[in-house]
């Protein structure tokens, strides 16, 4: 090493500016290679090229999801480069934390992230994930689930699956006493009960406190034309008479009214999907809210049930779904870019809705013939997804969801009265600002 060499780097001011220049470069390097240079070489600490997929528990039938993984490591033009999938809980909740945590490793293993459609920004904006190459092809794909793979002009995912919710009905209920809105009136609950027998309540919809519940007070809110978020003024209205109808009717919907069941399913605020689901399965309720997935597993298991039909809901949907991105970890970021344009190919989308019951991101899939004869809700999926609507964007959507949960948790608690610092809580919360 030189004199003038040594001088540069002596002191720990110095050291780490070199470090960072360092830091600086690998990343250029990864971004260099991953807009059409040549692949790096397989990890040297794993002695490996393996692409390692964090996704959340592959919920599609037959396990669909690992089944386009083996089917991309049994061609042997991959065999340099095989995919394994890391399964985290069915929460999106401990999905989010475990995948961030991963990210912030200095050790992480990532490739290929799973993400829900909310997060795409805050895990870019943090460096979490690699822009894709500007020349990838997105033709063919749904516009809406598009747009939530882009943050600040840039293309950072490719849609997986999407997801719009569906109004679940017993074959009884005909399309005359579908309610015009969410919750139920008492006509609308008195026309259910003369349908089906039985019943303990109108419908129901998770509201126990996880994403389902930021998801169901959404569509409530909607339902009665409010909103949370004002993005073109970039304020927060949710203290507006309208969102404040929405959370009092929904708050107000587990009671009974002129002795009819209540609206809505009492014990919903302590459910998940799978909660609500069963309680739909054993008669407890007439309608249900839930995402187009539930449509096989209902016919599935110890107590299948084919005596259902769908709808779209009265009002629009939360649009859901998970894009898949390339790590910033990666060290083969050309491959692991390959292998998400295969697992949202126009073959691989067919055959996860198709086979799987995952709903597509691309349009031939809803017009596909093999799918029509497998999934018949196709057409009223399409038409739910067409209208479905984005969640609040923000660089720091996981703080604003849990932050909207708590105050929707005490709007529930106060018979449908807003707390008078809601919208002070949760403007910190769209900034990523903690009390």
């Amino acid at each position: 090493m030189t004199t003038r060499l040594r001088d540069l780097i002596s002191g720990p001011i110095a050291w780490f500016t070199l470090g960072v220049i360092v830091m600086v470069v690998a990343t250029a390097a990864r971004e260099l290679i991953f807009s059409g240079g040549e692949e790096p070489a397989p990890r040297a600490q794993a002695g490996s090229a393996e692409l390692v997929i964090y996704s959340g528990k592959d919920e599609s039938i037959d396990g669909q999801r690992q089944k386009l993984i083996d089917e991309w490591n049994a061609d042997p033009e991959n065999r340099n480069t095989p995919a394994r999938l890391v399964s985290l809980p069915a929460n999106a909740d401990a999905q989010h934390s475990q995948m961030r945590a991963t990210a912030q490793s200095e050790v992480s293993d990532a490739d290929i992230y799973n993400l829900d459609t909310t997060w795409t920004a805050a895990f870019a904006s943090a460096g979490f994930i690699l822009p894709l190459d500007p020349s990838t092809d997105t033709g063919g794909f749904l516009p809406a689930p598009l747009a939530t793979c882009m943050f600040e002009g840039r293309l950072w995912a490719l849609p997986f699956n999407t997801d719009a919710g569906l109004l679940y009905h017993r074959k009884g209920v005909l399309e005359s006493a579908k309610p015009s809105a969410l919750p139920p009136s008492p006509n609308d609950v008195r026309a259910l009960r003369d349908a089906v027998r039985g019943i303990q309540a109108g419908f129901v919809t998770p509201l126990d406190t996880y994403e389902g519940l930021t998801v169901s007070a959404l569509e409530a809110i909607w339902a009665e034309d409010g909103e949370v978020y004002d993005a073109e003024r970039d304020i927060v209205v949710v203290d507006s008479p309208e969102a404040r109808a929405g959370l009092r009717k929904l708050a107000q919907s587990t009671k009974s009214v002129d002795g009819l069941p209540p609206a809505l399913y009492p014990p919903a605020t302590s459910l998940d999907e799978n909660g609500g689901r069963e309680a739909f399965r054993s008669g407890k309720v007439a309608l249900m809210r839930d995402w187009p997935i539930a449509y096989g597993q209902l016919r599935v298991g110890e107590q299948p049930l084919t005596d259902f039909d769908v709808w779209e809901l009265p009002k629009p949907s939360v649009l859901g779904g998970q894009n898949l991105a390339v790590a910033s970890s990666t060290d083969n970021p050309a491959a692991a870019q390959r292998l998400i344009r295969f697992l949202t190919s126009e073959e691989s989308e067919l055959r996860l809705f198709r086979d799987g019951g995952l709903a597509a991101t691309r349009a031939s899939a809803y017009t596909n013939p093999s799918v029509l004869a497998k999934r018949p809700y196709a057409e009223t999926l399409k038409s739910a997804l067409d209208k479905a609507r984005p969640r609040p964007v923000t660089t720091h959507y996981a703080l604003f969801s849990s932050t909207f949960q708590e105050i929707v948790k005490e709007t529930l608690a106060a018979d449908g009265e807003l707390p008078g610092n809601a919208v002070a809580r949760l403007t910190k919360a769209l900034h990523g600002r903690v009390d």
